[in-house]
């Protein structure tokens, strides 16, 4: 997904509960849901969770006494330091993916740790995908998700080395769909085996429920006089013309200006690319993605997430953690916990979530960024919604 936003925008600067009834998007009751006690049996254990060591933390709490707010401004910590002096971790989401990941990274040696951990609790050898694949593994769901979790995580201990400072810093961090799940473990609200555990039955019930309702998603240019809310209806209508049950066509991911990403039923996000230039919508690109993530018709996968981090345990955030439902920090473990199984079903706010982190007056200068985990599409996206804050990010490439 990430790979098709960066070649897509290269030529250019390149919803809170989730309602469970079709009032925003699409009512989808009446599937088939995946099998929960199954998965959670078959997919992790929780009853090995330990408190990590000291030596193993992620990160130190930053935040000096005083902090201030305004504006969008408001919902993100601003110490009453030089931004300069501060920094903000993103981590990016699937579709980052690709073959050859991780192989800079085993010479760290706590990167190197989290690879064989990881490889323990997946049961099976993870670097081994990572850097010789083959890509049509890699880029399944249930495969896909744990491997950019580690390799996001990895790069963050190579981030460590290297600058450490960019770790004691911190005052903020927040990730991509499931890169919101390392932005977690950075932020010490839960293990990193917890994080492996976790996201293997997100992405092995997210991939589940893509089977049961097939769905696309789809990047989206457009323009002022472009007219996407009556081309996702127009094409809502279409696949329910067609007898598809509770179809669905919405906006899964704001990315930028212009910029979205819009998911659904494979007939909806058809009937889009075969239309677009009748709702004036500059460009379209289908993303290599095995569902609609993002909208109702991954409501199967919440119960089962939801009943696995119900068994975890979770602290409260070290650090500013945003979230991807409606970009504002986590405020404690209880906050995560009711609201981290929204994200699947829920639009990525990513669009949102940077105003919050970046904007400020014109005079003032901006923290440094570093995007930790493969590829750069975090950068490419903060180029389009803010290009000061924009210069200040650095890749660290897993």
């Amino acid at each position: 997904m990430f790979r098709s936003i960066i070649n897509l925008y290269s030529k250019k600067l390149i919803k809170t509960s989730i309602h469970t009834a079709s009032r925003d998007f699409c009512d989808i009751s009446k599937a088939k849901r995946p099998d929960v006690k199954a998965l959670l049996d078959n997919a992790a254990s929780f009853e090995d969770e330990q408190t990590a060591r000291d030596e193993n933390e992620w990160s130190t709490s930053p935040y000096p006494k005083g902090a201030t707010s305004r504006n969008q401004a408001f919902h993100s910590f601003r110490p009453r330091v030089d931004p300069r002096e501060t920094s903000i971790i993103l981590f990016p989401g699937q579709g980052s993916q690709y073959v050859g990941m991780g192989s800079d990274l085993v010479k760290f040696p706590g990167a190197k740790d989290l690879f064989e951990a990881a490889s323990s609790v997946l049961s099976y050898d993870l670097l081994k995908l990572c850097t010789n694949g083959p890509a049509e593994k890699l880029n399944r769901t249930e495969y896909a998700q744990p491997a950019i979790l580690v390799c996001s995580l990895a790069a963050l201990e190579r981030l460590k080395e290297e600058r450490p400072s960019a770790i004691e810093n911190c005052v903020g961090t927040a990730g991509f769909s499931l890169g919101e799940l390392a932005a977690l473990v950075f932020a010490e609200v839960m293990s990193f085996e917890t994080a492996v555990k976790l996201v293997k039955i997100r992405a092995e019930a997210m991939q589940l429920s893509s089977e049961m309702i097939p769905g696309a998603m789809v990047n989206v240019l457009y323009g002022p006089d472009s007219e996407l809310s009556k081309a996702c209806a127009k094409a809502k209508e279409y696949a329910q013309s067609l007898g598809v049950e509770n179809a669905c066509c919405a906006i899964s991911n704001y990315l930028f200006p212009h910029g979205k990403i819009v998911a659904g039923n494979e007939e909806a996000i058809k009937y889009l690319e075969d239309n677009k230039k009748e709702f004036k919508l500059r460009k379209l690109k289908r993303l290599p993605v095995s569902g609609a993530f993002h909208t109702p018709l991954m409501l199967p996968a919440v119960e089962t997430f939801r009943a696995a981090l119900s068994k975890v345990r979770l602290s409260d955030p070290a650090i500013a953690v945003h979230s991807n439902v409606d970009g504002r920090h986590y405020r404690d473990s209880a906050h995560v916990r009711r609201q981290l199984p929204k994200q699947i079903v829920a639009p990525v706010k990513w669009e949102q979530t940077m105003h919050i982190l970046y904007e400020r007056s014109a005079d003032m200068p901006f923290p440094n960024t570093f995007e930790c985990g493969p590829g750069q599409t975090l950068s490419v996206i903060l180029k389009m919604v803010n290009t000061k804050a924009w210069g200040s990010c650095q890749n660290v490439p897993a």
